[in-house]
């Protein structure tokens, strides 16, 4: 008995159910459409149906920017309605919402869950004759600014305060998109650190692939704005090919100058240390820590002083002061100092221009070449004085028969100082001189011929008279180098007795 009575109840619910069913379904199907309504002036009216516009009016449409048979979604109307409105909810709310325009409180937002559908209403106040026409106005203006933006090369592209993906961008930004193989729509290509950048911060970065071949280097500009970032985009691919060849070539010189023997640093225009030598090193006694931390100018010549490797300047402070005349007269190629230091060393310093507005200083060791000089003038000074204790005076004359030296003897003997003048004595010259002061003699020919000449030679002498009476024997003898010495020796007087010759004395 309770078995059939459990079974006439399950039975029942059964057949209730089902004609509960069927008659949602009727009433689905009886359920009128849902419409617009009668068009307010003023106001956009726009009808989803599951998500999906199914209706709007011509106002709405304008809004959108779309035709009446166009079939668009809650997310693209969002997208277009929150720089107006402000962020809107990811789907159709199921509560009624009031918004109002972020520029424009009196402009509202109102979206209405009805039976199977949503309502959006967008009110505002009426506007007068010259309100509308300066919309107009503006209008032109905003068609303008787009063609502008349009043919703007560089990319431009705006994006929210955090996040990557942009909410507008130009045709230079879908350019670069498309070359890189991304969609303009999704985060943006360019790598910006939006926690660290600051407004009107500068960075540089690349978007693609190097191994693909389709890397590009941009210079990104950032300013941050009342709803968002504004990004500015520069080509640099110049700069980085330009820099990336500088690079080079400074390894190359680095490999270059590694066995140079002398001491080589460069400064950039900014006056900070780029290149130098292990000569350097070696020659300063600098450290390499310290020279491979880029020091400016000024860090370096007092690393040298402190390192006693230059000359200690009277009044330091003085010396920096005047830097900036030794940093012009080496960027003008007219900086050559000696440095002699106290240990003995004597360094050569040279400054020339570098391209791009820097510098290099060049150091070189002369210890040697001033101790060889010093020598060499010591020599040439002791034997000036020896042969200014001569009695003969002495001259000689090059191959090519100039006066190159003469003692105190030949400028007494002949009364004239060749090296007072400013005009190189020649063998004609001297023997013009020498036959003026002298008797007739035939030698005067011979001897220009001889200093002159380039086949071998033999010594040979003859004996002169001087228009006051003495005789003086002049010998002519090669040296090396092609030289002539020229020699004069005042012979003794003679008596009288002996001038005469032996078979003709009585």
């Amino acid at each position: 008995m309770l078995l059939a009575i459990t079974t006439g109840i399950g039975a029942g619910a059964a057949a209730l159910l089902g004609a509960f069913l069927i008659f949602r379904a009727h009433l689905r199907q009886t359920a009128p459409r849902p419409t617009l309504r009668k068009p307010v002036p003023d106001r956009a009216e726009i009808l989803f149906s599951e998500g999906k516009l199914i209706d709007s009016s011509e106002a709405a449409r304008r809004l959108l920017g779309c035709t009446a048979n166009e079939s668009l979604d809650w997310s693209y109307v969002s997208e277009t309605l929150s720089p107006l409105f402000g962020p809107l909810p990811d789907t159709l709310p199921e509560q009624p919402l009031a918004l109002g325009a972020l520029n424009d409180p009196q402009a509202k937002l109102s979206i209405l869950p009805e039976i199977g559908s949503h309502r959006l209403l967008i009110d505002a106040p009426p506007m007068d004759v010259a309100e509308r026409l300066q919309i107009r106005l503006n209008e032109s203006e905003l068609d303008r600014l787009r063609t502008i933006m349009a043919l703007v090369p560089c990319p431009i592209w705006h994006t929210q305060r955090t996040g990557s993906r942009p909410t507008w961008y130009n045709t230079a930004y879908e350019d670069i998109c498309s070359r890189v193989g991304v969609q303009p729509e999704g985060p943006s290509p360019f790598d910006i650190p939006f926690a660290r950048i600051e407004n009107g911060q500068s960075i540089r970065t690349s978007v693609g692939s190097r191994e693909a071949g389709n890397q590009y280097w941009y210079e990104i500009l950032s300013h941050q704005i009342d709803d968002g970032w504004l990004h500015f985009a520069s080509s640099i691919d110049a700069v980085i090919s330009s820099e990336i060849a500088q690079r080079n070539f400074l390894q190359t010189l680095t490999r270059i100058f590694a066995h140079l023997p002398i001491g080589l640093v460069v400064f950039d225009k900014d006056r900070r240390l780029v290149l130098f030598n292990p000569a350097l090193i070696d020659l300063t006694s600098l450290p390499a820590e310290f020279l491979s931390g880029r020091p400016n100018l000024l860090s370096f010549f007092d690393m040298l002083r402190e390192k006693r490797m230059m000359p200690e300047p009277k009044n330091y402070q003085n010396w920096r002061d005047k830097l900036s005349e030794v940093i012009a007269a080496a960027s003008s190629d007219h900086y050559v100092e000696t440095w002699n230091l106290s240990s003995g060393v004597t360094y050569k310093i040279t400054g020339r221009p570098h391209p791009d507005g820097g510098i290099a200083f060049l150091f070189e060791d002369i210890s040697a070449e001033i101790s060889l000089t010093r020598r060499f003038r010591q020599e040439i000074e002791i034997t000036q004085a020896v042969l200014d204790c001569l009695d003969d005076g002495v001259a000689v004359f090059s191959q090519l028969g100039v006066l190159t030296f003469c003692n105190e003897s030949y400028r007494e003997l002949w009364r004239s100082d060749p090296e007072s003048g400013l005009k190189d004595v020649s063998i004609s010259d001297a023997t013009l001189a020498w036959q003026s002061a002298c008797r007739p003699s035939p030698i005067w020919g011979d001897l220009r011929d001889f200093v002159v000449t380039l086949r071998d030679r033999a010594a040979w002498d003859a004996e002169l008279e001087l228009k006051g009476g003495k005789h003086v024997l002049c010998r002519v003898e090669p040296v090396a180098g092609g030289s002539t010495l020229v020699r004069f020796s005042v012979l003794a007087e003679v008596p009288l007795e002996l001038r005469i010759p032996q078979e003709a004395r009585v």
